[in-house]
């Protein structure tokens, strides 16, 4: 049974909300490896998708507060357009500190976050695009996901105890470890994102 089906614009909305997401992310991931001075122009273009992301979450409050029969539970396209929008938020809070706070050289462990953000936000993109047709698939990219989730924190708890152990400077501490924790946080909100879409699949099981 589909239980999105690509007729319903509600999939086209969250089609094109992961796409910007997976936009972003690559974005955020380029920018980290070329350095502070790539950052600033990916910044910019992680925040032009990060504005037109608020426009499409608008465009789904709107269209379920208009619609008497929806594809899925009004609950669960609420709770996935909430995830989806904080990723992106997430995403641009991430890049927005790491220019303002001119991190430079950007760290390995900062890269690592940027490469797991990507991955994650490619296995939402996935996830999405095969909700209307197998929801076995969809299960094993949120599987993924929670993979990746629990990576990312492994990397943040290691980086954030050898900055406590190394780094004597208190200020590049506490860029660091606030950058860290920004984007170990978008990947929870990803791992939001598949809970729902697993609960969403067990309830059209």
């Amino acid at each position: 049974m589909r239980f999105l089906p690509r007729k319903e614009k509600f999939f086209e909305l969250f089609l094109t909300q992961v796409e910007n997401i997976s936009k972003a992310s690559l974005l955020l991931l380029e920018g980290a490896r070329a350095g502070n001075s790539q950052l600033r122009t990916a910044g910019d273009q992680i925040k032009a998708l990060e504005t037109k992301g608020d426009e499409i979450t608008h465009d789904i409050f709107t269209r379920l507060n208009q619609t008497f029969i929806t594809p899925l539970d009004p609950e669960d396209i609420q709770a996935l357009s909430v995830s989806l929008d904080n990723v992106l938020d997430g995403i641009e809070d991430a890049v927005h500190r790491m220019v303002a706070y001119h991190v430079e050289p950007i760290t390995p462990p900062t890269l690592e976050l940027c490469e797991i953000v990507n991955q994650c936000a490619n296995s939402l993109q996935k996830a999405f695009e095969v909700l209307d047709q197998n929801k076995q698939k969809v299960m094993e990219h949120c599987i993924e996901i929670n993979r990746l989730e629990n990576e990312a924190d492994k990397v943040v708890r290691k980086a954030v105890a050898d900055l406590f152990a190394h780094e004597k400077d208190p200020i590049t501490l506490i860029k660091l470890k606030e950058v860290y924790d920004f984007l170990e946080a978008t990947t929870d909100y990803c791992e939001d994102v598949a809970d729902t879409l697993q609960t969403v699949v067990v309830k059209h099981s």
